[in-house]
């Protein structure tokens, strides 16, 4: 089921989106078969996480990840891949980790609901 967007809510992702980079599901799919060094970060809500998630991901929701992203992820030029339900709350918390000094954050287009459609591992 897809959800419908504010206007302006849109607006303000495609702003974020001129500065955060998106990776592919297939991208990250192969990042994590290849065990790359990255931070996979799931930034829905606790009950989406709990409910089935990319695996070797961490929880930290759009409503918390800037307050504790320095606990989690020390290291301001570590890899990090945000991810959400359709690519748009991951897109607005990048923007903001990259103003708080993180400099290599990319955003999953298309987010949880494409990893489902590509049939891609999940846990719960």
């Amino acid at each position: 089921m897809s959800v419908i967007h504010s206007e302006k809510f849109v607006q303000l992702v495609d702003d974020a989106l001129t500065r955060v980079p998106e990776i592919s599901t297939t991208e990250v799919q192969k990042m994590l078969g290849e065990a790359a060094n990255f931070v996979l970060i799931d930034t829905r809500e606790k009950h989406e996480f709990d409910e089935g998630r990319i695996p070797g991901a961490i929880h930290l929701s759009k409503g918390i990840v800037e307050r504790d992203i320095e606990t989690e992820v020390p290291e301001y030029n570590r890899e990090i891949v945000l991810y959400c339900g359709g690519g748009y709350r991951s897109a607005l918390a990048g923007d903001n980790l990259q103003k708080m000094g993180y400099s290599n954050v990319k955003s999953l287009a298309g987010g949880w609901r494409e990893w489902n459609e590509k049939g891609f591992e999940t846990e719960s």
